[in-house]
């Protein structure tokens, strides 16, 4: 279950599961109260689309604020599509890449680093640990799905800091949903040999063209690593049918915003 809740100025929704932990902070943002105008009124988190860096600096400054949270605190990615993971254990200094890396999960057990991915219809994912104390953030697009990023972050929780499926909760944020991600053959070809995948399809009425669950299909890819379907949660909000609430890549043509979806160990 998902509760919409406030502080300060910034309206979010959060999970009740990851809420029952007692030890961490989540938010999947809405895009609500910020300072962002035009197309990317107005909670807007990404310069990259073309809105003004002022505004979007503000936008940082608010929710800092509102969480208490200092901005050197946030540990922000170069989402790119793929499967890359990047585990958080203090030793950022000696990594190679420059900042920010590109990689589309983030991993970690240190304590007030605060992951976090932006989304405006891919699937964002919150994961936690109920017993090693370990968090992630997971951003699943079609391409991710395909490569299985979520169940990959997963593995890298069990092998890095021995983490049990069974102890970790899922949270499924808002996404674009089936009643709007229609796909072309080059997506639906992605699924090919893969059961689970395949089965978040369903044919349309347009030839050569399928209706995609990409939040079914994270949950089943967390399914069979052996999560139990109890500590799976899915928000199940569209983004494209809601772009009063959150941005839309789909539903405004290109030509918007990124929510921030974040979790943070207290």
């Amino acid at each position: 279950m998902f509760k919409f809740a406030q502080k300060g100025m910034v309206r979010y929704l959060e999970s009740e599961a990851l809420n029952a932990c007692g030890f961490l902070t989540h938010a999947f943002l809405t895009r609500w109260n910020g300072a962002s105008e035009g197309t990317f009124s107005s909670l807007n988190f990404s310069v990259r689309e073309g809105d003004e860096e002022d505004r979007v600096a503000r936008n940082w400054e608010i929710l800092a604020g509102a969480f208490q949270i200092s901005p050197s605190q946030f540990f922000m990615i170069s989402q790119i599509h793929g499967d890359r993971i990047f585990v958080v254990d203090g030793l950022m200094d000696k990594d190679p890449s420059p900042l920010p890396l590109q990689c589309d999960a983030v991993l970690t057990a240190s304590k007030r680093v605060v992951i976090g991915i932006k989304t405006a219809d891919c699937v964002p994912i919150l994961l936690a640990d109920r017993v090693r104390q370990v968090i992630g953030a997971v951003h699943a697009g079609w391409r991710g799905t395909a490569l299985n990023i979520v169940a990959k972050s997963i593995r890298v929780m069990e092998e890095r800091f021995s983490s049990r499926p069974e102890d970790i909760l899922a949270a499924i944020g808002p996404a674009v949903g089936p009643c709007c991600y229609q796909v072309d053959e080059k997506v639906f070809s992605s699924s090919k040999g893969d059961g689970d995948w395949e089965s978040a399809f369903r044919l349309c009425a347009e030839n050569g063209r399928w209706m995609l669950d990409l939040p079914l299909a994270n949950r089943g890819q967390m399914l069979k690593m052996g999560l139990l379907p109890e500590n799976i949660s899915c928000m199940g909000m569209c983004t494209s049918c809601r772009t009063d609430l959150f941005f839309s890549h789909r539903a405004e043509k290109g030509v918007t915003g990124r929510q921030l979806n974040f979790i943070v160990l207290e």
